[in-house]
């Protein structure tokens, strides 16, 4: 940064078919980012999963910047062993990308992964919960996989390990009832959406448990002895449906008014309107004001209008910004 300024940004769904016609592959997470003064952002340090044990092959990696006129590539300042360092020209969408071609050429496969575990409530019924395992790159941010995994809990375990595009692995634990699958290929997946590995199903109360990953021929590639002790159970999770739709958006207001991006204000708007939850008066007394205000006025004239209302709110912003409304929890 430049001089302090207000930063907003989330991830989105990369375009394979863009990338794909420009010889690229997703190294990374695609971001979306916007600020208050555009001329604040000087450089951006996006993290890439390489393992930097020697030189990269020139070309491998690389930053694309992505607006309504296309895609373009920029030149590289430098390349870290975590980031990828760039100039911005102006903001709007960047992300990490590999040139296909290079790659192939080079052979490199093998990358900087994390183990996420994520343990579910038990089941009263079996007497069983399930403990998720995530095999995932290294620049995969864990608050963008944690609100997918609902109701469960994420286990703070030491995380990195290397792993192998396109091979095979397999999880052990020698207190679980059952694993599966009985493997699972790994692949270089940068969202949205981000699924269990692997599923490990153990007796309700077991207080500890070791997890190993092992490639294809059988080397432990990760293990931890993991304490299940002390975690909240399901009965201490909010039931956040049972909370009126208007007292959720009042308890995240503060948060709604400074993180959404004006853009997506406009597109709530619409959504509103054509859903009859406001009328073209509001509308327009809406798109006239700044940021801010027309952030606190949607959804103060929202939550005015009752339970119904509001539930329409959070349903539209959980369709125009799905990362919003899972820092918000109204996912």
């Amino acid at each position: 940064m430049a001089q302090e300024a207000e930063l907003l940004y989330n991830t989105v769904q990369w375009d394979e078919i863009v990338l794909q016609s420009a010889g690229k592959m997703a190294a990374g997470p695609l971001f979306e980012i916007k600020c208050s003064e555009e001329a604040a952002v000087c450089q951006l340090h996006l993290p890439h999963c390489e393992i930097m044990d020697a030189p990269l092959p020139d070309g491998l990696l690389s930053v694309v910047h992505i607006t309504d006129d296309g895609m373009s590539v920029l030149e590289s300042l430098e390349i870290t062993d975590t980031h990828v360092v760039v100039t911005v020209p102006h903001l709007s969408a960047f992300g990490l990308v590999r040139d296909i071609v290079t790659r192939f050429l080079s052979n490199l496969k093998l990358v900087s992964g994390q183990v996420l575990l994520f343990l579910g409530p038990p089941v009263p019924e079996t007497q069983r919960q399930k403990l998720n395992v995530l095999l995932l790159p290294r620049n995969i941010p864990l608050t963008e996989v944690s609100p997918q995994q609902q109701l469960c809990k994420n286990i703070q375990a030491p995380s990195k390990c290397k792993l192998i595009k396109d091979q095979s692995y397999t999880a052990h634990c020698p207190q679980a009832i059952k694993v599966q699958p009985k493997k699972a290929e790994f692949d270089l997946d940068f969202g949205p959406n981000y699924h269990p590995t692997f599923e490990i199903r153990l007796p309700t109360n077991t207080p500890e448990v070791t997890v190993t990953v092992q490639d294809e021929r059988q080397t432990e590639v990760w293990q931890h002895d993991v304490d299940l002790m002390g975690l909240p159970a399901e009965d201490s999770v909010p039931a956040e449906d049972s909370v009126p739709a208007e007292q959720r958006l009042s308890s995240v207001r503060t948060q709604f008014v400074s993180r959404v991006s004006d853009s997506n204000l406009n597109q709530l708007l619409d959504k509103l309107l054509e859903r009859q939850v406001i009328n073209d008066d509001e509308m327009q007394s809406a798109r006239a004001k700044l940021r801010a205000d027309k952030a606190r006025h949607v959804i103060d004239t929202v939550r005015n209008k009752g339970t119904e209302a509001s539930s329409v709110l959070i349903a539209a912003l959980c369709e125009v910004d799905p990362h919003l409304s899972r820092v918000l929890k109204l996912s």
